[in-house]
């Protein structure tokens, strides 16, 4: 069973972010998947302290700071990808969401602890909503940190809206979202099948 994991990065349950997020699910759920949905306001997550750049090996999992950021790295590691949904806040994602992804450093940094990050191989897909502009900044900047973390970007993984209309109304946009889940199960279940142990190599006798 292919299992997503929507994350929606806005306070608000019931906005364009929640429903363009929602109608990704859905089509993971059409597409024969299995998802789960959850409100990041509604845990506690603190800022990441930079321990990595004190100590590299003191950045891992489950990360040094108590609080449930712990939830949220068992539902990715459960997960075979993600789909990430923000507003704009300023050009950018929101607040909560950014310690969020800060936070998956220490999933991240595993790379140098057992050899592999342990988001390496997973899927991902990227929905923001704005009232003007800067959803494309938001995406572009989630697209590099989540590659950078090894996770796996499908074609047409995204999705924005960038007005303050109800989504509902635009069928466009409806489909680009409905197409990021869909996107990201079939990528998913590829991977699945082919079972890809390791994807980043580092061995400097390959290259000298």
């Amino acid at each position: 069973m292919i299992k997503i994991l929507g994350i929606n990065g806005s306070p608000r349950k019931y906005g364009n972010t929640f429903k363009m997020l929602s109608l990704a699910l859905k089509a993971v759920k059409d597409m024969g998947g299995e998802t789960e949905l959850i409100n990041i306001y509604e845990y506690r997550i603190e800022p990441c302290r930079g321990c990595v750049s004190e100590n590299i090996l003191e950045c891992r999992y489950p990360c040094i700071i108590n609080d449930d950021m712990k939830i949220i790295y068992d539902k990715i590691l459960d997960s075979n990808g993600i789909i990430i949904a923000t507003p704009v806040y300023w050009y950018n994602l929101s607040g909560h969401l950014k310690n969020m992804i800060d936070r998956l450093t220490a999933l991240e940094n595993m790379i140098n602890i057992e050899d592999k990050s342990w988001l390496e191989g997973k899927v991902a897909g990227v929905i923001a909503v704005g009232d003007d502009s800067g959803v494309i900044e938001v995406i572009a900047n989630l697209y590099v940190t989540l590659n950078s973390m090894g996770m796996i970007i499908p074609p047409w993984a995204l999705a924005y809206i960038n007005r303050r209309d109800d989504v509902e109304n635009n069928l466009d946009r409806l489909m680009d979202a409905y197409n990021v889940g869909r996107c990201v199960f079939l990528i998913a279940k590829i991977l699945e099948e082919y079972k890809i142990d390791k994807w980043y190599l580092y061995d400097k006798k390959r290259i000298s």
